[in-house]
């Protein structure tokens, strides 16, 4: 392509063999001009694809020229360009800061935090979550940009759900899934801000069950149970009682956890992670009987028990809650009869509660429990701090009557010696 000047020094042009631009050949303009004592030659691009013509490039000539003259802006084409890319640059910045800021709160938890729980999290935590989000989180927050919730929207949101008739706990798991979600927000980089949560105080409820089975009542429970031909429920109370299994923990066992041999259930992915129980006697032969039963069915319809087959299942499929046999057979025995605190009243948890509190009589320590029933810190097993209170009383009292002996004792020597 042959280069062609035109009436202004420092401009020339060059025209495209085929392409055209409107009726006339598509023109490609450079301007030359001198810096430091450097001629410098700066192209300045095809007519069809930055608009450039003869006048506008004789502008941009005159005005680089201009600035070299008095020292003043960017004397060259390339130093404009780079300053329009910077500033380019900080605009797009401000606009994704200005998106990003105007996210509610809303948008942020159906759009990202949501998926990521279903991913991450258990089906029933996520539908707990889901729960309180529709019906209290949502309408306090949910309208709201993420920027702009501030603490006293939170604590709206407490008095709001007190006002509502929602107890500390709920209030507190509401509040727990706030923090979890600017948390989300900010390690995606979504939200660089203070977490809201951090200034509010979260309701400390006291809903830690306080009473457990006597075992004359235990065995009273599992009689009627058997009686009620009910033999899961019955199962899964006993194995609760004899092994301090959570509800979940007993839902998700399959028998490649089970070793009746060694009396040894592996328990997985558990709240505080993965842990062993050990079974009692009575224990691992209800599980050995429910295994022969399982392998007598199997054969029947000629099939075989698989190690990861579950050990209870319901009717269809993986069992969500404990059957309402368990409070029917409670009520029968009148074991809730006149109590109206929540703590006090016996369901299906309270068999993990007795087994614990059944260990300490027995003169376990409070570490040995806090293992055995997997808990993470021992905050929770402090609530049996009181049973293994009575054993050190028991233990100053023996020490107590060993001293009056021994001054006795001393007492009668001293008159042989007289």
């Amino acid at each position: 392509m042959e280069w062609h000047k035109t009436n202004y020094k420092g401009i020339r042009y060059r025209l495209h063999p085929t392409r055209r631009h409107g009726k006339k050949p598509d023109i490609y303009y450079t301007i030359r001009h001198q810096e430091g004592g450097k001629r410098i030659e700066e192209g300045l691009g095809w007519a069809s694809e930055t608009g450039i013509t003869l006048d506008k490039a004789v502008k941009i000539l005159a005005d680089l020229r201009d600035a070299a003259t008095k020292g003043e802006g960017p004397s060259r084409l390339s130093e404009k360009r780079e300053i329009r890319r910077k500033q380019e640059e900080v605009e797009q910045a401000e606009q994704e800061r200005q998106e990003q800021e105007a996210v509610t709160f809303g948008t942020f938890f159906n759009d990202d935090y949501l998926p990521q729980a279903k991913a991450d999290k258990k089906d029933r935590t996520v539908s707990r979550e889901e729960g309180l989000y529709k019906v209290w989180i949502e309408p306090a927050l949910g309208h709201l940009p993420m920027k702009d919730i501030a603490p006293f929207h939170l604590e709206r949101l407490k008095r709001d759900m007190a006002t509502g008739g929602q107890s500390p706990r709920s209030i507190e798991y509401a509040l727990s899934v706030v923090r979890q979600i600017y948390n989300t927000a900010k390690r995606l980089g979504d939200f660089d801000g203070p977490n809201p949560t951090a200034s509010v105080k979260f309701p400390k409820p006291d809903n830690g069950r306080m009473r457990f089975l006597t075992k004359t009542e235990a065995t009273a429970l599992l009689n009627l149970l058997n009686k009620k031909s009910s033999q899961d429920v019955h199962d899964m109370t006993l194995l609760s009682l004899h092994a301090g299994l959570r509800f979940g923990e007993i839902a998700s066992l399959t028998w490649q956890d089970v070793d009746t041999t060694k009396g040894v259930l592996t328990i997985r992915d558990a709240k505080a992670g993965s842990r062993y129980a050990f079974l009692t006697e009575q224990a691992a032969a209800m599980l050995k009987s429910r295994a022969e039963d399982q392998d007598r069915a199997a054969k029947e319809n000629r099939t075989e028990r698989k190690p990861s087959d579950h050990v209870f299942t319901g009717r269809k499929g993986l069992l969500d809650r404990i059957s309402l046999t368990f409070k029917r057979a409670v009520d029968e025995l009148k074991l809730n009869e006149g109590i109206d605190d929540p703590r006090l009243k016996i369901c299906f948890h309270s068999c993990r509660h007795s087994y614990a509190s059944w260990m300490i009589e027995q003169g376990a320590d409070l570490y040995t429990v806090q293992k055995l029933l997997g808990h993470k810190t021992n905050v929770m097993t402090q609530r049996y701090a009181h049973l293994s209170e009575n054993r050190l009383r028991d233990a100053a009292k023996a020490l107590g009557a060993a001293w009056k002996q021994d001054k006795a004792a001393e007492q009668q020597a001293e008159q042989v010696v007289n």
